[in-house]
């Protein structure tokens, strides 16, 4: 791994920490003192000031140190989450997102973030002034200062020695390099924490230059620090590397004994390292080298199996196991780049077309242990697929989650009280649908706090809570994902969106058209009934570009409202936009693939003298022949079947040819020639070669109970 890729994972991962400080920060609101979350919150801005000090980033560690000196207030107690600080850090937050972009693309901030980033500086400086000045009996030392955190106490034997600052050991290991780290950059960030008083090199492991590996690291420091960090934040700069190297990290002011369990846990010869450790790198005087390195009282100690450290350094690093137990759980997660996954998908897909040939051949050919033998094949590409669609399935409460912070900032924005209701944030889709639905989920929802929510007042005149509530909820159907946004507001008005629609020409004055057909009208290209217009809505546009989003993805949105009750949205997706089981069907020469989830059954078209519809057991059957629709040539069969399928709660009928059963259907998308043929989702390659079409079971069910509907109105009026 060279430099460049560990500083993109850190990229990543600091966006990650970020939304998860987000999070925290947007729960902490209603726990003010909650001291998990207080602590999470922490240890995101000291994961992201340690990792950027790494690489040198100065401006993301000095912008953080600050903020992260606010938090450690928080967690002695001295300050407080109000609204009033939650609303600082939530901008905070944002500010060290922006400073993470700017890394990322190696580009320097515009006068206006550094700006912003100066102004959030005097807000955080502001509070820790405040602090300092009323702290009983200040005497102009900050807190967590080394001799307030680290007098002398019952565990440390001995008398406490001169020094006043931290000593740290450094033994970096072989690898160090080869992993993309520069033993450099931890001692520039040890500048971000204090001042560097001494330092000495050690370079007793390095070999003779015809056996040296120029890949190797053979480097050893021993560090004076002054510094009013406490352990825990020292340590933090040494994580990455403490699994290779020995780090071990004694407090200003520690005894004589400590000093001699160091040298005897280190490598070196213990008077070498005596001389280097104390006398060149200034941690004690001469006389309180000799005592320390005085040979019977080095012999006298016991040889430790493993490097011994301080007590409070145990105590630290006890303090910290549920953490490090927590990070041998994130071990067993790998990182992989979302580009591996699709083009193994698409080498998946490439293989079921292979493997449905192949089975093809071997029928043809009459050979049964051949044919029995691409009958496995094709089992075990079928539990492969399968296997690699989970990969890219990702929940979708971590996008539930975006929207506290839009609802909080918009409501705060509207100067209205609502609140955010998620369900169903465990329901799982494809990572590429959930990408792709973030915007006309905003969309929806800034929506429906603008124009379907009231304000307060209007609330309680109408016996309503004065908090309005947003729901947002996800649950699989018949083969499909369904997101549902909600809103408990004043409902969609029929009548003035039908006097819009007349006005615009899109309605007839007089046309009688039913409650969904009314709510629709509002995805028209620039229809808005909104009086007047927001900085988040009113302008027309939006709801069009929702539904034609929505569409592209294979899905279909439907909108349920009662005046004065609130609006129900409802998006369908498909659980994944490259593989499904498929149900084939011939019509004349051509084959169309159905998806096998959304196939209730199978029955042969009776005799019914030119309907478009059937009784089925009872109820009202429509259904749509495909050979009229795809205008095939030649003359139908004696015998037809009909495939009936289900979507929404709507069921329709397909006649077809034949069925020739069930199929793994690679999905390969239309041209942008063929993009707008009503009635395909996509195509797919046969094991011939042959292409066979997709239907869109969705556009096809709506428009065959839609002319179902529509003749049901027209005979009602006649």
């Amino acid at each position: 791994m060279n430099l460049d890729d560990a500083q993109q994972t850190f990229i990543i991962e600091s966006l990650e920490l970020l939304q998860q400080m987000e999070d925290a920060l947007l729960y902490i609101e209603n726990a003010p003192d909650d001291p998990d979350t207080i602590n999470a919150i922490f240890r995101a801005a000291h994961t992201i000031k340690g990792s950027a000090g790494l690489f040198g980033l100065d401006d993301i560690v000095a912008f953080t140190h600050v903020a992260e000196s606010v938090l450690d207030r928080v967690r002695d107690r001295q300050l407080h989450f109000d609204k009033a600080l939650t609303a600082l850090f939530l901008q905070v937050c944002d500010h060290i997102g922006v400073l993470v972009k700017l890394a990322a693309d190696h580009t320097r901030a515009e006068p206006a973030v550094q700006g912003n980033g100066v102004h959030l500086l005097g807000e955080l400086r502001a509070l820790l002034g405040a602090v300092t000045d009323s702290t009983p009996g200040n005497t102009g030392e900050p807190q967590g200062s080394p001799s307030r955190l680290h007098e002398p106490d019952d565990e440390r034997s001995g008398d406490p020695l001169e020094s006043d600052h931290w000593h740290i050991s450094l033994r970096f290991g072989r690898d160090l390099l080869r992993n993309g780290m520069d033993p450099l950059s931890f001692i520039r960030y040890l500048t971000t924490l204090g001042r560097i008083c001494n330092i000495a090199t050690l370079t007793d492991n390095l070999p003779d230059a015809g056996e040296m590996d120029p890949e190797s690291c053979y480097l050893g420091f021993e560090i004076g620090l002054h510094s009013d960090a406490d352990q825990a934040t020292i340590e933090g700069a040494f994580e990455f590397i403490r699994e290779d190297s020995q780090v071990h990290i004694l407090p200003p002011r520690s005894n004589t004994e400590q000093y001699r369990q160091l040298i005897q846990a280190l490598p070196e010869e213990n008077l070498r390292l005596g001389e280097i450790l104390l006398i060149r790198c200034g941690t004690l005087s001469v006389a309180e080298q000799d005592d320390v390195t005085h040979e019977p009282a080095v012999a006298s100690l016991p040889i430790a199996a493993a490097p011994v450290r301080a007590p409070v350094v145990e105590a630290a690093s006890n303090a910290q196991s549920p953490t490090k137990d927590s990070g041998r759980k994130d071990n067993n997660l790998i990182r992989v780049d979302a580009g591996k996954l699709d083009q193994l998908i698409n080498l998946i897909g490439e293989l079921i077309i292979a493997g449905a040939g192949a089975n093809l051949a071997a029928r043809n050919a009459g050979a049964s242990d051949l044919v029995e033998a691409t009958a496995v094949l094709a089992r075990l590409v079928e539990e492969v697929r399968d296997s690699a669609l989970t990969l890219r399935m990702v929940q979708i409460g971590s996008t539930f989650n975006r929207f506290q912070r839009v609802v909080r900032d918009v409501s705060k924005e509207l100067g209205k009280d609502i609140r955010l209701d998620i369900s169903g944030g465990e329901t799982e889709l494809d990572k590429t649908v959930v990408e792709r639905i973030g915007d006309p989920l905003t969309h929806l929802v800034r929506n429906a706090m603008d124009h379907g929510i009231e304000p307060a007042e209007i609330r309680v005149a109408q016996g309503k809570p004065a908090q309005g509530t947003l729901s947002l909820n996800a649950y699989h159907d018949a083969g499909s994902i369904v997101i549902e946004v909600a809103d408990d507001g004043g409902g969609l008005n029929k009548t003035r969106i039908l006097a819009k629609a007349v006005e615009r020409g899109l309605v007839s004055e007089g046309q009688h058209l039913a409650d969904k057909d009314i709510f629709n009208l509002i995805f028209e290209p620039g229809f808005s009934t909104a009086q007047q217009i927001s900085n988040l809505s009113g302008r027309g546009v939006g709801m069009d570009v929702v539904k034609r989003n929505i569409t592209a993805l294979r899905g279909s949105v439907e909108l349920d409202s009662v005046e004065g009750q609130g609006t129900t949205l409802r998006i369908r997706l498909p659980l994944t936009l490259a593989i499904i089981d498929g149900f084939m069907v011939g019509v004349g020469s051509a084959s169309y693939v159905i998806p096998q989830d959304m196939v209730v059954e199978c029955i042969e078209l009776p005799a019914n003298d030119g309907l478009d519809y059937l009784n089925l057991r009872g109820e009202v059957l429509p259904f749509i022949r495909l050979r009229e629709l795809f205008a095939v040539d030649g003359v139908p069969p004696r015998r037809e079947n009909v495939v009936v399928v289900q979507f929404g709660g709507q069921r329709a009928g397909f006649v077809v040819d034949r069925l020739l059963g069930e199929f793994q259907t690679v999905i390969k998308p239309l041209g942008k020639v063929f993009g707008q043929i009503g009635g395909i989702g996509g195509f797919t390659i046969l094991g011939s070669g042959e292409v066979a079409l997709i239907l869109d079971v969705s556009g096809l069910i709506r428009q065959v109970v839609g002319r179902r509907q529509r003749a049901v109105t027209d005979g009602w009026r006649s």
